[in-house]
């Protein structure tokens, strides 16, 4: 299993948890971990820079030899007036969050395809339903990854590949959980059905869902965790 953006909040309570309940785990970000675990390799590099994840998968590719399970988890947060939005901020949201979950997206299939099965699961945002002022960036760059993932499901399918898409809302205890305003975080929850923080058992139990070897005539689909 690859899941990009471990080294803090979702993405290393993720490592942890699928460490635990039998999968040897490949994460990456930009920074080195502070954690060490058993069954667990890192990357430090930058999502979208393309040269240093071919790398990095040409060498799963021989120490491996397969590929099961894709979690593209990385993610940049943006909340600006659009009229205050610098083109560099415009830039890191769109590298991050969309190029990255493309770039990793075209390297997987290419392994998975090895032996036709595979599952791929990319994260989105319920603020790309929701809309908010100040989010026009970083919902576009969600939009953008859920666009994608429907045409790639399509694309796949053929190969025992699911590209399925998990939409969240505020997740408790997570770097961008913390960032946020109590005032923001209270007007994102009051438009969801749940009103209420997600924690990460509600994101791993909607991705094993998404996982399980019986969800293979599962793909092409969102699900927006809390409700819009």
């Amino acid at each position: 299993m690859i899941i990009t953006g471990t080294r803090k909040g979702i993405g290393k309570y993720l490592a942890e948890y699928y460490i635990q309940n039998g999968f040897s785990v490949i994460g990456c970000s930009r920074d080195n971990v502070d954690f060490e675990l058993n069954n667990y390799q890192h990357y430090c590099l930058d999502v979208s820079d393309e040269s240093l994840v071919k790398k990095m998968f040409k060498e799963i590719r021989k120490k491996c030899g397969r590929l099961d399970v894709l979690i593209n988890n990385a993610g940049v947060s943006s909340e600006n007036h659009v009229l205050l939005t610098p083109l560099k901020e415009a830039h890191d949201s769109l590298n991050t969050n969309f190029i990255g979950t493309f770039i990793f997206c075209r390297e997987s299939v290419k392994l998975m395809k090895m032996n036709q099965h595979g599952r791929i699961i990319n994260i989105s945002s319920i603020h790309v339903p929701l809309a908010l002022a100040g989010t026009s960036i970083y919902s576009s760059s969600k939009a953008a990854i859920e666009q994608f993932s429907r045409v790639l499901a399509r694309e796949v399918f053929q190969f025992g590949i699911t590209i399925n898409i998990l939409s969240l809302s505020v997740v408790k205890d997570t770097g961008m959980e913390i960032a946020l305003k109590e005032k923001i975080k209270r007007k994102i929850l009051n438009q969801t059905i749940s009103k209420d923080q997600l924690n990460i058992y509600d994101v791993i139990h909607a991705l094993n869902f998404f996982i399980n070897e019986k969800s293979k005539m599962v793909s092409n689909q969102i699900l927006c965790l809390g409700g819009v």
